[in-house]
């Protein structure tokens, strides 16, 4: 039936493979999301304190982010289908076990070392590298829905999670990711080849006569990550690239993804509605960054980053200003929503365009790595903050102060075609 399917969609058939993976990056991002959920539930049922839960939360952003570029260079060695369905295989496993926790460590080793692990190598890194071997035309459109669903993920389930907690409590979360997971798994497999040659197809849009893309590397993920690295690291493009993209991590999954529920809640909002409001920048998050990819086949990505750092930065700096309303929140959901991960696109852009399409999705794993360690600092530093100071404050005007710096930052990328980083 696969081959049948295979044989009568052609090249369209890296829609299909684009849609498996659409599925399984919202299942990992449902993951990524669950902490934020299960922060109250856990500190009313163990007593735990907010900084410990978070200490968990940001240890599995943390490897969340790390495992990119291993994950990037374990697909191009070990393959794309087998690694991500094994990912996919230890989430399960990692929300199952975590249903008989009783100790904050097995928090840690569960929902941080073993969720971050798993859902590290079914993220970004894993979209960049199935739209570049799958597409040649519309890849910006295509990196930008992908993208969009890491953070559609991570937000729209919220309310529905949030509500099963608060109305089961925090097991029936944990056992309902672990199946939907383990779903996943094999659909992946059985979906998503390795790469059109696999099974006779070209990427679509590439012509006929088009050079066939390069062999996977039989050299070792760690041979191929710090490869890709050292090459990367004399470019200033890198840095640049990786210092925004921390910043893009602080200001969405580490500080709105772990504490804005907790944020809203000081505030007198309920937690089903305070994540409604998340699910809602989840649905604007699939709009804005698929606009996002549409913008990037168009327009200087530079420019597209220099704007949604800055409004990012300003709207974070407003918001513990304001009332809290039910009105406030949503105008700041639909506006941060479109906003949340549309630096993705242009990102992967400029990372191809500096690298070359042989060492972009494993350098585009170290940038995203910077990305999941500004996350993590967020989330860690933000709970410190609310236990000292009582109070979110500190944390949104900083993290509003460094989107201003990171949109400044964005407009010294020198845009240059790739030349060293082509060859091995």
């Amino acid at each position: 039936m696969i081959i049948a399917l295979r044989r009568a969609l052609g090249q369209n058939y890296a829609f299909l493979a684009a849609g498996a993976a659409f599925l399984a990056l919202l299942a990992s991002a449902a993951v990524r999301s669950a902490p934020g959920v299960l922060m109250l539930p856990l500190e009313h049922a163990f007593g735990w304190d907010r900084g410990t839960i978070s200490f968990a939360a940001a240890t599995g952003i943390l490897l969340y982010g790390l495992t990119g570029p291993f994950a990037a260079a374990l697909m191009q060695s070990f393959g794309v289908r087998r690694t991500v369905a094994l990912a996919l295989g230890l989430m399960s496993l990692s929300a199952a076990l975590s249903a008989f926790m009783t100790q904050p460590w097995q928090l840690v080793a569960t929902w941080g070392v073993m969720s971050g692990l798993g859902t590290g190598a079914v993220a970004m890194v894993f979209a960049a590298t199935l739209v570049n071997r799958w597409f040649v035309a519309r890849r910006g459109l295509m990196s930008g829905l992908l993208a969009a669903s890491t953070a559609t993920g991570t937000l729209v389930f919220l309310p529905v999670l949030a509500a099963i907690a608060q109305n089961g409590g925090w097991r029936p979360v944990v056992l309902i990711i672990a199946v939907a997971a383990g779903v996943l798994a094999p659909l992946v497999a059985l979906l998503i080849p390795d790469s059109p040659a696999e099974i006779g197809l070209r990427p679509y849009g590439a012509e006929a006569d088009a050079p066939p893309p390069p062999p996977a590397s039989a050299r070792n993920a760690l041979a191929l990550a710090f490869g890709a690295l050292g090459r990367a690291l004399p470019s200033p493009t890198f840095w640049i690239l990786f210092g925004t993209f921390f910043v893009c991590g602080l200001t969405t999954n580490g500080l709105i993804g772990a504490h804005m529920i907790a944020f809203c809640s000081d505030h007198g909002l309920p937690e089903v509605k305070a994540a409604g409001v998340l699910a809602m920048m989840g649905l604007f998050d699939l709009v804005g960054t698929t606009l996002s990819g549409w913008l990037t086949d168009r327009y200087d990505p530079r420019k597209l980053l220099f704007v949604y750092y800055l409004l990012r930065g300003l709207s974070l700096i407003w918001l513990p200003f304001t009332d809290f309303s039910l009105l406030t929140l949503t105008i700041f959901a639909v506006f941060y929503g479109l906003d949340w991960i549309a630096t993705v696109p242009p990102t992967l852009r400029l990372t191809t365009e500096a690298f070359g399409e042989r060492d972009a999705p494993v350098v585009f794993g170290w940038i995203a790595a910077g990305h999941q360690i500004g996350a993590a600092t967020a989330a860690m530093t933000a709970g410190l903050l609310r236990v000292a100071q009582g109070r979110y404050l500190e944390a949104f005007v900083i993290a509003g102060a460094t989107g201003i710096a990171a949109a400044a930052a964005a407009l010294l990328v020198r845009r240059r075609a790739a030349e060293t980083f082509q060859r091995a």
